[in-house]
C-alpha cells in the first residue's frame, strides 16, 4: 500500500515502539507510587517532557500531557476566561466548538484565497485586555502556515491571549515556543510517528491554568488521572527523533512534494489549493473540476493508494471544507478536494505510481 495520509496520522516509529515497550510490560508501575517501579516510571515522563522540550524549545516545566491535540485544544479554550473569542477560519474542530460551547458569539477572523490570514484581519476588530485569540500555526488540509509570530507581536502588551494549534507543524517546520510568542500551544504524537492517545498543552510561565477534571494531582495539578506512561514515553521518543532528524527529512519530504507537484500540474484544470501560500513540505491539497472527490478517493483506495479528502475528523460529513469555504473556493470545485500528504518513509517511485493511477482513473472518468 502507498500511504500518503500522514496529516490523519503517522505510522508508529519502530524505534519509538521499542523504546515504548518495557512501559507496556514490565515498567508498569504507577508513576504517583513511591515504590521503585512507580519512581521509574515517574523518571520516564520527566525524560519525555525534557525531550519534548529540547523539540519546541521550552522549559519541560511549561509541558502539559494530555490524552491528544483535541483535550489539548479543549483545555486552551477552558482557559480563555470572560473575555472575547476570536478564531481563525482554518481551525480544527476541536477548537470552534469548544469556542461556540463557550460563547453564544464568536468572531472569526477572515482568510485570503491563498489560505492566511489576512494582514490586517485583526485590526478590524475592537480588541479588549482579556480576550482570546486563536490561530492555527499550521492548516492540517492545504498546509498553509500562518504568522502567529507577528499576529502575537501586533498584540503585545494589550492583555490579550493567544493559542496557537501547532498539531501539524510539529516536526515539520522549525518551532520555537520561546519565539512564537504565544500563551497556549497545543501538540499530538500521532502526527509525529509517535503513538496515538498522546498529546500536550504547552503554556507560557506567567499565566495561570485550571484543569478540566480533578481526582487527582498529577501534571501539576492541571490534568487528573494516572498518566499513560507508555503513550508519553513514545511521544518524547518521536520528539527526540524528530529533532535529530529534522532537516535530513524535512528535505526529502520537499523533494517529493516538488516532484508531485510537477507531474500533477501536467493534468488539466488541476488546482492546488494554497499553493502559492507558505506551506508545510509534505501537504499538497488539490482539485480537478467535475471530478467528484469522494469517489476519486474511494477508486484510489481500490488501487492500495490511501488520500484523504481533507480533515479525517470531518471527513464523513458530507459538508464542504470550511476551510476551502473561508478561502472562497467554489462550492463544486471544493467537493473534488483531495489532500496528499507525504511522510519520512515515502520515496519517489510512490508519488510516481500514484500520479499514474490517478491519471488513468481520470481517463475513465
Amino acid at each position: 500500500m502507498i500511504y500518503f495520509d500522514h496529516n490523519a496520522t503517522t505510522p508508529v516509529d519502530e524505534r519509538v515502539l521499542e523504546a515504548m515497550l518495557p512501559y507496556l510490560k514490565t515498567i508498569y508501575g504507577n508513576p504517583s507510587s513511591l515504590y521503585k517501579l512507580g519512581r521509574i516510571a515517574r523518571s520516564a515522563i520527566d525524560t519525555a517532557r525534557e525531550q519534548l522540550a529540547a523539540l519546541i524549545d521550552a522549559q519541560p516545566s511549561q509541558i502539559l500531557f494530555t490524552s491528544g491535540g483535541t483535550e489539548a485544544n479543549a483545555l486552551a479554550l477552558a482557559n480563555a476566561g470572560h473575555g472575547s473569542l476570536f478564531i481563525s477560519a482554518i481551525e480544527h474542530p476541536s477548537v470552534f466548538e469548544n469556542a461556540q460551547a463557550l460563547r453564544n458569539c464568536v468572531t472569526t477572523i477572515a482568510l485570503t484565497p491563498s489560505g492566511q490570514i489576512k494582514p490586517d484581519a485583526l485590526d478590524e476588530f475592537d480588541l479588549q485586555r482579556g480576550d482570546f485569540v486563536s490561530v492555527m500555526l499550521a492548516n492540517n488540509e492545504t498546509g498553509a502556515i500562518q504568522d502567529v509570530a507577528g499576529i502575537v507581536e501586533s498584540l503585545a502588551g494589550r492583555g490579550i491571549t493567544v493559542h496557537s494549534d501547532a498539531v501539524q507543524a510539529l516536526g515539520k517546520i522549525p518551532l520555537s515556543f520561546r519565539k512564537l510568542g504565544v500563551q497556549l500551544m497545543s501538540l499530538s504524537s500521532h502526527k509525529l510517528y509517535g503513538p496515538k492517545g498522546c498529546g500536550a498543552l504547552v503554556f507560557a510561565q506567567d499565566i495561570s491554568l485550571h484543569g478540566l477534571q480533578r481526582g487527582g494531582d498529577q501534571e501539576q495539578g492541571l490534568r487528573a488521572g494516572t498518566e499513560n506512561v507508555a503513550g508519553i514515553v513514545g511521544f518524547g521518543k518521536a520528539a527526540e527523533l524528530a529533532k535529530a532528524e529534522f532537516e535530513r527529512r524535512t528535505s526529502k519530504i520537499l523533494a517529493l512534494r516538488i516532484r508531485l507537484e510537477s507531474r500533477l500540474k501536467a493534468i488539466p484544470g488541476l488546482v492546488i489549493f494554497a499553493e502559492h501560500a507558505p506551506r508545510l513540505p509534505n501537504t499538497v491539497q488539490f482539485a480537478i473540476p467535475g471530478i467528484n472527490g469522494e469517489m476519486l478517493l474511494m477508486r484510489l483506495d481500490q488501487n492500495d493508494i490511501a488520500v484523504s479528502s481533507g480533515s479525517a475528523c470531518s471527513a464523513s460529513s458530507g459538508e464542504i471544507s470550511p476551510v476551502l469555504a473561508a478561502m472562497s473556493i467554489e462550492p463544486t470545485l471544493a467537493r473534488g478536494a483531495i489532500r496528499v500528504t507525504l511522510g519520512k518513509d515515502n520515496h519517489e517511485h510512490e508519488v510516481d505510481q500514484f500520479v499514474s493511477v490517478l491519471k488513468t482513473l481520470l481517463t475513465k472518468h
